[in-house]
């Protein structure tokens, strides 16, 4: 069976994770996956992922009265086919509560909706298997604006744009999945980058690149019960942000995280959850922190 891991499909800048703040918004946030699921033809499923930043920051990263705590958790309906031995298609319904808290006036404020949803598709470069077993995979998605965008969030060019259920525009990713594994020993790298277009409002989201690689282990419980506990390293570097043809300064940046992760399954039931945390960052010039991020599935596959 096929590991293809670590599909960056791209929510709105979700899999994921550059600021201005992609990375952490709701709807904006990074589409980190994690190992997906073993499956054989399909699997279709529920995910949750939470993220929490804080925003507003002085110039030596610390809370001001005008600093925000943000808090993004977001259920997702995904699921993934397999059409014949080299195509593969994925789609992403996301669902998000988003929670902020000021600091300085102890006030706070949420909202709920629909995200973006994100469609990708996959095609099976190589499937070679020797004395290593190795796949490629290659892949496209698009970001539909189908989460609500409301420019009156954005009142503030020092600050990231990322309270935001969707970022109100059609967007697109490219991604290359390599997976080499002897034995019960693997690892899976993935690069991929987001090309983010401008929205009716006239602002556009800096484009996004992300790479990452995962070790793996297979091992068995017993013949129904599967586990593949992983760790790894996550990069991601977003360009500023622009509105009507002006660059945002306190945008864009960088971040790395440590992920560390388990798959399991039992006959045709998958659970998986998925850590990280960062251990370098310098987003929105310092004056956005991205705390942890953790994300978990139960996934039905056939």
């Amino acid at each position: 069976m096929r590991k293809i891991i670590l599909l960056t499909a791209i929510a709105g800048m979700n899999f994921t994770s550059l600021f201005a703040c992609e990375i952490c918004g709701g709807g904006l946030g990074s589409n980190y996956t994690g190992l997906l699921p073993n499956f054989n033809k399909r699997f279709v499923g529920i995910r949750y992922h939470f993220n929490y930043v804080n925003t507003q920051l002085d110039v030596d990263g610390k809370t001001t009265a005008l600093s925000n705590k943000e808090k993004y958790h977001t259920a997702e309906l995904w699921s993934a086919w397999n059409i014949g031995s080299r195509w593969r298609v994925m789609a992403i319904v996301p669902y998000s509560h988003i929670e902020k808290f000021n600091y300085g006036t102890d006030s706070k404020s949420k909202k709920d909706g629909l995200g973006d949803i994100n469609l990708s598709g996959y095609f099976n470069l190589l499937n070679k298997e020797s004395v290593f077993t190795q796949s490629i995979w290659v892949g496209v998605g698009a970001k539909l604006p189908t989460g609500q965008y409301n420019k009156d969030e954005f009142t503030n060019m020092n600050s990231p744009n990322i309270y935001q259920l969707g970022t109100g525009s059609v967007d697109f990713t490219g991604s290359v999945n390599y997976d080499i594994r002897l034995n019960n020993i693997g690892l899976n790298t993935n690069a991929s980058y987001k090309v983010n277009t401008k929205n009716k409002d006239d602002y556009q989201y800096g484009n996004k690149l992300t790479l990452n690689g995962s070790v793996y282990y297979n091992t068995a419980l017993s013949s129904d019960i599967k586990l593949r506990p992983n760790v790894g390293l996550q990069y991601e570097n977003q360009a500023k942000d622009h509105t009507m043809d002006y660059q945002i300064d306190e945008t864009g940046g960088y971040n790395t995280n440590t992920n560390l992760g388990l798959e399991a399954t039992l006959r045709g039931v998958a659970f998986g959850f998925s850590y990280q945390t960062p251990i370098a960052q310098n987003i929105s010039k310092g004056r956005t922190e991205l705390v942890n991020k953790f994300l978990t599935h139960l996934t039905f596959t056939f």
